[in-house]
């Protein structure tokens, strides 16, 4: 599931306080109403707008989704905690004026299924179909602070067992595979307060949120001759579970380098000539992961074409090394000269005749 910044949904900073986040939910509530706003998209606009509110205008609630950490980012793919199956939050004295999951028609409002999945999963299997059970007038659009509410209170239904293994992408270069030494990895990790178990309320160890954040780093040492898309497995290094019980980490290998395509042990460098170089044929001196070598560029040498470098690749198996392939891109010069151009004119002069 997308991870939820409900910090950014309002447009408020992570330290704002209760009034500036009601100042803003005031001022976005207005703008995307559906009695004003008739765009397709307002109506979605509107249901994440007052499910940030939700969250972050409750203390309890607000101090739960903050022990999820800083470095999440709005859509990120999210992996509940484990252990969420038996948290219960009363949504019976929360949203004045809200509308909790409710979506505007014609008719008026009607529940659509209420919260997202995130903020289910987040406050504990609550699964009621109007959630905070909250109620407002469509035509009541200036009265934002008095509704009519009835308010329930839900149970927490038993969620499955979640699982505890972790799967995160790990950014490699061509450079990390040639050296050969392990690659520093940071795994975030959210888990079920070990302290409380979950129940969060007055705990000092997750101030009442129920979870905490945890990040290490890990030193991964990279299989030879890696390929993109490799998912590998760490026995253990994944999610704890209120039993004891660890999961698995699973790297998936991402190929992300500027300056080389990786393929294999096979390498791609991009090279650039100048027309004339491209013409007459010059040397070039290049950058490899082995040291900075010489190559020869013959002449009439037209761009896209590939020089095939022996030995200047990445480590094979049973020893030795791939290939450097050096593919050739004509380049024209932003700092060409009057004179320059004069003789252009007249070479182009020579091949129209």
């Amino acid at each position: 599931m997308e991870y939820k910044d409900y910090y950014e949904i309002l447009g408020v900073k992570r330290d704002a306080t209760e009034a500036e986040i009601k100042s803003a939910y005031r001022k976005l509530a207005k703008k995307y109403h559906p009695d004003v706003n008739k765009t397709p998209e307002a109506s979605n606009k509107f249901k994440d707008i007052n499910e940030a509110f939700e969250v972050l205008s409750d203390k309890e609630k607000r101090a739960r989704y903050d022990s999820l950490g800083s470095n999440w980012q709005q859509g990120a793919n999210f992996t509940p905690p484990p252990g969420f199956e038996n948290i219960n939050f009363d949504f019976g004295g929360f949203g004045g004026g809200r509308y909790g999951g409710a979506t505007y028609t014609s008719g008026g409002f009607e529940d659509l299924g209420g919260f997202s999945d995130f903020f289910k999963t987040i406050f504990g299997g609550y699964t009621g179909q109007n959630p905070g059970g909250f109620y407002q007038d469509p035509g009541n659009m200036g009265g934002m602070g008095t509704s009519s509410r009835r308010t329930t209170r839900k149970t927490a239904t038993q969620e499955p067992k979640t699982e505890l293994n972790i799967t995160q992408t790990i950014n490699i270069t061509a450079k990390n595979i040639f050296d050969q030494k392990p690659v520093s990895v940071k795994i975030n990790s959210i888990e079920k307060c070990p302290n409380c178990n979950g129940v969060g309320s007055v705990c000092y160890n997750c101030g009442g949120a129920g979870v905490v954040s945890e990040t290490k780093s890990l030193n991964i040492k990279l299989p030879p001759e890696v390929k993109e898309g490799q998912k590998i497995r760490l026995k253990g290094e994944g999610k704890t579970s209120s039993r004891g019980q660890h999961g698995d980490l699973y790297l998936i290998i991402h190929f992300n380098d500027k300056e080389y395509k990786i393929d294999g042990t096979d390498l791609t460098k991009t090279v650039e000539i100048t027309p004339a170089e491209a013409v007459i044929g010059c040397q070039k001196e290049i950058k490899t992961l082995h040291g900075n070598i010489n190559i020869k560029i013959p002449p009439k040498t037209s761009s896209g074409a590939t020089l095939r470098l022996k030995g200047l690749g990445l480590p094979k198996k049973g020893g030795g090394y791939g290939n450097l392939n050096a593919k050739i891109s004509l380049n024209i010069p932003k700092d060409i000269s009057e004179k320059e151009i004069a003789l252009y004119k007249q070479l182009l002069e020579l091949q129209n005749n």
